[in-house]
């Protein structure tokens, strides 16, 4: 099936608008000729927004702001990238009813099952993570989406994006960290054997996936994910991030999830719900709709962007003491020092 979507200009809202998996989604849209209105705290300076976006400046966790915000107006995509709680989900069913004919609530690949039973994951995998909150809180708010639509034909679509980043979000545990302790010389701590594989999708990759769906009659009531057929194992990323650096053979030390996550436990559930585990997915349902979706930024080239980045912007360049020390203990631990 090809897209059948009609290319006249929508009126559309983005709530968020201004972060990693949002930012290039709003200036895909406005190259495409849409009328884009987004609708957040109007704080974020890393990502400017298009000359032609309409603003709107309001908390999206104060109902009174937002509401005034949004008076008397009625929109043809809404595009939800801050609801991470049921509750949540469930006033923005009772807010847009009736006043949109799409609703597209951002989900997470990582609410499904976890650890996957078999690969490559689909939309019709089942959905269960026990070890991540965030996730069923995901799962929780999709949930209730899918009986409004059934109950009452609330127009929603959900979206389930991987691991979504962009130039400023390095992709492995420390961030920033671990590129600071490949300069110093110092190993970074890998989770597992290394060789798991991890899909990574660029940003601009998603917003051609993401922006075909809005105002596509065929996507109302259904979900699709949204990531690339990139899938490097965790060395690899490692490996091409310290090449970015100056550092080509970095020290990777591997280190058992669990172990992880016993010392690091603000990572803990991010890492055995999510990353610790081989991800590869389908995405021929998205591309049934939107056929000119593909992968054509791949991390071995990316990697190169964010260091260049990171080095024009020395306030970004931050590491994390308690992560680094962290790190330290983990590798003491694991060479049996």
């Amino acid at each position: 099936m090809t897209s059948t979507r009609t290319r006249n200009p929508l009126d559309l809202l983005f709530i968020g608008g201004s972060g990693i998996i949002s930012a290039a989604s709003v200036a895909r849209a406005v190259a495409q000729g849409h009328r884009v209105t987004v609708l957040n705290r109007g704080r974020s300076t890393t990502r400017p927004l298009p000359d032609d976006v309409e603003t709107l400046v309001a908390d999206v966790a104060d109902d009174a702001a937002v509401d005034a915000a949004l008076a008397g107006r009625d929109f043809d995509v809404v595009a939800q990238f801050r609801a991470f709680s049921p509750d949540h989900v469930a006033r923005d069913v009772a807010r847009f009813t009736g006043r949109t004919g799409q609703y597209v609530f951002i989900s997470s690949a990582s609410a499904y099952q976890t650890p996957p039973s078999r690969l490559p994951v689909t939309e019709s995998t089942p959905l269960r993570n026990p070890y991540w909150q965030y996730s069923r809180d995901k799962i929780a708010g999709e949930d209730l989406l899918v009986r409004a639509y059934r109950d009452d034909a609330f127009p929603a679509t959900v979206v389930r994006p991987s691991h979504t980043y962009d130039r400023t979000l390095i992709p492995t545990l420390g961030g920033w960290t671990d590129v600071a302790r490949m300069r110093a010389g110092k190993p970074v701590v890998v989770h597992g054997d290394g060789t798991s594989l991890w899909t990574l999708t660029h940003t601009e990759d998603f917003a051609v996936g993401f922006v075909g769906l809005l105002g596509h009659p065929h996507a109302v009531g259904d979900a699709f994910q949204i990531m690339g057929t990139h899938a490097p194992t965790w060395d690899q990323v490692y490996t091409w991030l310290g090449a970015a650096a100056g550092v080509p053979d970095p020290e990777i030390v591997h280190v058992p999830s669990e172990a992880i996550a016993r010392v690091l436990p603000d990572e803990g559930d991010g890492l055995l719900g999510d990353k610790a585990h081989s991800m590869l997915f389908d995405c021929a349902k998205l591309q049934a709709l939107v056929p000119e979706f593909a992968t054509t930024v791949t991390f071995d080239q990316a990697a190169h962007e964010q260091v260049a980045w990171y080095d024009a912007h020395p306030e970004a360049r931050v590491v994390d003491r308690a992560l680094d020390e962290g790190f330290d203990r983990l590798v003491e631990h694991a060479r049996g020092i």
